[in-house]
């Protein structure tokens, strides 16, 4: 997913490991204790061997967004670009592997924030390639296509040359992206990584919260919604293959744009009164406060006939919880309590 508008958000628009100090040394041997422990992980999955062997689970191969890679053993110097791929990173309890980060949409979640406050900011948005360098990374994390930008020499097989793998968030290039795509998303970061049972019990506990959420919301009327992102000419909406339809389908709601065949799209503000909708999802993040937003829709005297405008019917969730990462069960809780208050 690449949006265009990169002034305003990143959607838009040296082959061999590095040695790491004696304190990840000591993580790296202590992987899969608890996941309450300080450097993580249960010590029979992935403990380095003695005797040379790679870890268990590995070598691991993955194809991720049409690029295969081998990994002989976990990376250990990581950069992650875009916040939500750098709290996955986080709630996986890796922030002992990452030696650099990039690029926020919101606050860090506060759970993660004293991890997060660990590991050094490289840059405010994207760092130049000569920044992301001298990190000395062997692996880099981004959660959009901007991430990896050719145009800035970052391109994900140029990053391959300097002997650095990488990795693309799903929602990058998958279609019909949902929850499942987010399973896989955290399955297979926690096997390259050598962290499988963190995985799998992060996946469970996600699991569970959406099946409650589902069973409360069951049998509620589901009022039809315009989610909106930004625009003035057109409107900059979420699409049908994005988890932020996904995540409005699980609040209660039906997408009015769930045909278009995006993550994020431009639509016309016609499209936008023919299809009526009831309930105006309002994007939150960047320079546009929330409150400006409604008020370029309250307005507009095109738009004055539309349900959710007429009885001013508003909803607003951060842009970072409507993207592919560890906030989907919860943006989900938080949307239906603003669709469905009574549930």
């Amino acid at each position: 997913m690449n949006r265009p508008r990169p002034a305003v958000t990143p959607r838009r628009a040296l082959r061999t490991r590095y040695t790491r100090l004696p304190v990840r040394a000591l993580c790296t041997a202590l992987l899969l204790a608890p996941l309450t422990a300080a450097c993580g992980g249960s010590p029979s999955a992935d403990s380095a061997h003695g005797d040379g062997k790679p870890p268990r689970g590995f070598p691991y191969t993955v194809t991720n967004c049409g690029v295969k890679t081998t990994f002989e053993r976990p990376p250990e110097r990581v950069v992650t670009m875009n916040q939500h791929v750098t709290e996955i990173m986080l709630a996986l309890g890796l922030q002992d592997r990452m030696v650099g980060t990039a690029y926020l949409d919101d606050r860090i979640l506060p759970k993660y924030a004293k991890q997060y406050g660990e590991v050094e900011v490289l840059a405010k948005k994207y760092p130049s390639k000569e920044t992301l360098l001298a990190a000395d990374p062997d692996f880099v994390y981004g959660g959009y296509d901007s991430a990896f930008d050719k145009s800035e020499g970052r391109e994900r097989s140029a990053l391959k040359e300097s002997g650095v793998d990488s990795r693309l968030n799903l929602e990058g290039c998958t279609q019909d992206v949902d929850a499942g795509t987010l399973r896989k998303e955290i399955r297979e970061v926690g096997r390259t990584f050598g962290v499988p049972g963190r995985a799998e019990a992060l996946i469970e506990k996600q699991d569970a919260q959406l099946a409650a959420s589902a069973k409360r919301l069951k049998g509620v009327h589901k009022p039809s919604v315009f989610v909106y992102d930004s625009g003035d000419s057109t409107a900059f909406t979420a699409g049908g293959e994005g988890i932020g339809n996904d995540i409005v389908r699980r609040a209660g709601g039906r997408n009015i744009f769930s045909d278009v065949h995006r993550t994020f799209a431009d639509v016309s503000w016609e499209k936008v009164v023919q299809r009526k909708p009831e309930v105006v999802v309002i994007y939150d993040y960047g320079g546009t406060p929330v409150a400006e937003k409604k008020k370029r829709l309250l307005n507009d005297p095109a738009l004055a006939e539309v349900p959710a405008i007429k009885h001013k019917r508003f909803a607003v969730l951060p842009l970072s919880s409507a993207v592919l990462g560890v906030r989907v069960p919860d943006a989900v809780d938080e949307l239906a309590r603003q669709l469905h208050p009574e549930a």
